[in-house]
Order: C-alpha cells, then sequence, then structure tokens
C-alpha cells in the first residue's frame, strides 16, 4: 500500500523505495529486489540529469552484483562525485564484481580534473593500499585537483584523504603530493577549517616523510611553506552544525507534567521529535490521552518539516522517528496518523516506519 502510492518527485519516490526494501527484506527478498531494481533505476537517472540522490540503493547491499556492475559502468565520467555515495555502496557490497569498473571511471573522472576523494580511498582499499595502482592513482590525485575557489569544501576530504594513504605509498609521492596539496590549500580562503586542512596535511607528512625530509621538502616550494607558517593557531574553533539530541530518558523524568506549551515555541524538527518522545513516554506509562495530545503535535509538526525540507533536513528520518515511536504505543493507531499525512511521499514512509515496527515485534517469521 505504501509503494504503491505515487509520488511526483523522483527523489521523494527514492526515499520510498529504499525505506521499503529495507522493512520487507527480511520478509519477502524477491519483493525487495523488486524495489531495489526500481530505486537503482531512479538513482540512476537522477544522476544523469545532474542531482545528487537523496539516498542510494546501491549502498543497501539490497541487489545483485552484475546489476551493480551494470549500474557503474553506464555512469558517466563526469558524474563521480554526484554519484560518490553509489559508488562507495557498489564497492562495499559487491567489491570483486565493480572494482575495476569503479576504479576506470575514476581514472577518466580525474583526467577531467573531477575527483571523488572518498570514492577514491575505497577503490585503493578494494585494490589493496599498497598496490601499484594506488600508489599511480593517489599521485594523480593530487596532480589533478579541480579548481580551489570552486571546490573549497573539499579541503577537508582531501587533506583527510592524504592523511589516511600517505604512509601507503613511497616518500618520493608523499612528498611531492603533499606538496601540490599545500599548493591548493593556499589558493583558498583563510578560514579555520583551511587551517585545520593544511595542519592534518603537515602532521600526515612529517609522519609519512619524518622531521628532517618534511623539513628539507618544504624549503623547495615557497607557497606551501608560506601556507604551514600561515595556517593560524590549532585552538581556532570550526563551526559545524550540532545535530538535535532528543532524549527518552528526559522525556520520562517530566512525565506527568504537560510539555505542550513549551513545545509549541520550539522549531518544527525539534518540536515533532520531542513530542513524539514525550508521547512515546506517556503512552508506554499509561496516560494515553497525554499520548495522543503530544502525537497529534508530533505529526502536526511532522507535516511542517516535510513541507519546508531542504537537503540540509533529513525529514524521511524525522517521519520514520516519530511513526515508529508512535507504533511503539498503537500499531493501528500510528497507521491511521501516518495515512492522514499531507503529501502521499510522507504517507508512504511513516506507514512503513510503522510496518517496520510492527514486523519487528511479530518476531521472525
Amino acid at each position: 500500500m505504501a509503494v504503491a502510492l505515487p509520488q511526483s518527485d523522483q527523489q521523494d519516490r527514492l526515499r520510498v523505495l529504499a525505506t521499503a526494501a529495507e522493512v520487507v527484506s527480511p520478509i519477502d527478498r524477491k519483493m525487495a529486489k523488486g524495489f531495489w531494481s526500481e530505486g537503482t533505476r531512479i538513482e540512476s537517472e537522477l544522476i544523469r540529469v545532474g542531482q545528487t540522490p537523496a539516498i542510494s540503493m546501491m549502498s543497501t547491499g539490497q541487489g545483485d552484483c552484475a546489476s551493480a556492475r551494470d549500474f557503474v559502468e553506464n555512469l558517466p565520467d563526469n558524474a563521480v562525485l554526484l554519484a560518490e555515495q553509489s559508488l562507495i555502496g557498489a564497492l562495499t557490497n559487491c567489491s570483486r564484481q565493480t572494482v575495476d569498473p569503479v576504479s576506470r571511471k575514476l581514472d577518466a573522472a580525474m583526467d577531467k580534473h573531477i575527483v571523488a576523494a572518498r570514492a577514491l580511498m575505497a577503490a585503493m582499499n578494494a585494490q589493496g593500499t599498497k598496490s601499484a595502482w594506488t600508489e599511480e592513482h593517489f599521485a594523480k590525485m593530487f596532480a589533478s585537483l579541480p579548481d580551489a575557489k570552486e571546490n573549497a569544501a573539499e579541503g577537508e576530504s582531501f587533506a583527510a584523504m592524504y592523511g589516511q594513504m600517505s604512509g601507503e605509498v613511497s616518500k618520493d609521492t608523499a612528498a611531492k603530493a603533499g606538496l601540490q596539496l599545500l599548493d591548493w590549500l593556499a589558493n583558498l580562503e583563510n578560514s579555520p577549517l583551511r587551517g585545520f586542512s593544511i595542519r592534518v596535511t603537515t602532521d600526515a607528512m612529517k609522519q609519512a616523510l619524518g622531521e628532517a625530509a618534511f623539513q628539507k621538502a618544504l624549503q623547495t616550494d615557497v607557497i606551501a611553506n608560506s601556507a604551514v607558517q600561515n595556517a593560524g593557531s590549532p585552538d581556532q574553533i570550526i563551526e559545524r552544525p550540532q545535530p538535535e539530541s532528543v532524549s527518552i530518558l528526559a522525556a520520562m523524568e517530566h512525565q506527568g507534567a504537560d510539555q505542550t506549551e513549551r513545545l509549541n515555541g520550539l522549531p518544527p524538527t525539534t518540536r515533532a521529535r520531542e513530542a513524539a518522545a514525550h508521547g512515546f513516554a506517556s503512552g508506554t506509562s499509561g496516560d494515553k490521552q497525554m499520548a495522543r495530545r503530544y502525537f497529534d503535535m508530533a505529526f502536526s509538526a511532522a507535516d511542517e518539516v516535510w513541507d519546508a525540507r531542504t537537503p540540509e533536513i533529513n525529514a524521511a528520518a524525522i517521519l520514520q522517528e516519530i511513526s515508529e515511536a508512535a507504533a511503539q504505543v498503537d500499531s493501528v493507531n500510528a497507521l491511521v496518523r501516518a495515512q492522514k499525512l499531507r503529501d502521499s511521499s510522507a504517507q508512504a514512509i511513516a506507514m512503513l516506519a510503522v510496518a517496520r515496527v510492527v514486523a519487528s515485534n511479530a518476531g521472525p517469521h
């Protein structure tokens, strides 16, 4: 029923299929593979039109490896960044069948100065960290870095990649690649994240080369030397988005005290999750009337979250969280609530979350 609901947006359809495949896989593998096949087709289409898939079916491990290989081979070379999570999933779940085609795609992309650092790391692990392929492509990566101004956000990933692999390659390769990366980082605007990336690279070079050889290499490159000298203080604070923290235990500690007025003043994402936590706490302690009030608030807030969803907000995860909380209290009531959400995609995801709880509580089949 959930999968049969229409989704006008392909990203939403992909979210629904991924959730459905996960839920039904322990019960009906054939049905799960059908969802996986449709999902991978949509995933491929999204990448081809220049969109990063909201979720990767390739990462679930649900499909067959022949299909995973076909997916990789049909991927345009210039789409490896959009498909990075898909490529990592293919390598993780079907390494033997996909390591060569993924490696070729990444190699061809680097010829165009398109560098997918995380996928390259996965390919190097699959090829063998001490292999000739890894040595060659580690060097090629840092000789093929994209325009620094347009790809500043990737600086931390490049530094992390260098830090992970510089000790696995020859010292000459590590020295040359490290200087190339420092030259690239020098072109970024000064910021705590730039400074952090420079320090990660510097520390890795020292460890791979030794202090004396590091200093000798640095003296041959004025730009790299200047970048190191002007990296800033290690005490600079890098501001990152803080995940919302919602605690069931905290909700249970406030059991009996009506929290609805306080919750009304919270942003929709926090309101949905906290109201669901209080609904779970009230419902499992026997206060069904209070639980209903909290879940009314949670699902109403979920409609707001879904309507205003952005790539930065995992609206599907919030829907799943509140639906699972409601299903733990009363699965039939939770299903009714899920079916009353405004958007059909939201309905489908919430219904599947309820199904996951029911299947889990039913035990092995």
